[in-house]
């Protein structure tokens, strides 16, 4: 009699912070989804099952099974998609894995942490009012607005020009960060990355 190999679970979660629709597709705020489409481009897999309030694919990294996630909840309440998914895989805080953008960092630069505030980003602070402050999270920076923009504003702006092509290898950056977090663990990948 063959017994069929179980199927590993998933063990890790990936969130991709991002507002959905056209209206945000390049935004600022948006540089965690952007991360997503790098990761995807890079793994040849598709972000595009709906589940948890999110699009959603799961993707083996080396025996690591990965949820990979883009809520759709907006921005302010992406807490509602990565709680129900947490709870399904029974996924500990420190396995979930969250990439947004930063306006305290330099556009570009990319920044590891294996816990912390919400540093007044809203979709943070409604992922820590599910699942408390211990995951570990990849900021992306995106720079801060001049004086004459308001925040709001300045993080639903799309990028141009020169900060076009400085995002777009910041989340190629991104996304061999997401790769080293799961592979190498959060310390290494903070040494390799942190700059």
């Amino acid at each position: 009699m063959f017994f069929l190999k179980k199927q590993s679970a998933v063990s890790r979660i990936v969130v991709f912070l991002g507002n959905p629709g056209a209206k945000y597709a390049d935004s600022r705020h948006n540089a965690g989804f952007m991360t997503a489409d790098a990761y995807a481009s890079k793994h040849g897999v598709k972000i595009d099952r709906v589940k948890f309030n999110a699009l959603t694919a799961v993707y083996d990294n080396g025996g690591n099974k990965l949820l990979l996630m883009k809520p759709q909840t907006y921005m302010n309440l992406s807490g509602q998609a990565v709680q129900p998914a947490a709870a399904f895989y029974k996924v500990p805080p420190e396995n979930v894995l969250v990439v947004s953008d930063d306006i305290s960092l330099p556009l570009g630069t990319l920044r590891l942490r294996r816990s912390g505030s919400a540093g007044g980003h809203n979709g943070l602070k409604s992922i820590i009012s599910v699942l408390g402050d211990g995951f570990p999270r990849l900021k992306i920076g995106v720079g801060r607005p001049p004086e004459n923009i308001d925040v709001i504003d300045w993080v639903l702006m799309g990028f141009h020009g020169e900060d076009a092509k400085i995002m777009a290898e910041a989340t190629k950056r991104a996304a061999d960060a997401v790769d080293a977090v799961i592979e190498e663990g959060i310390d290494k990948a903070m040494n390799k990355f942190n700059g």
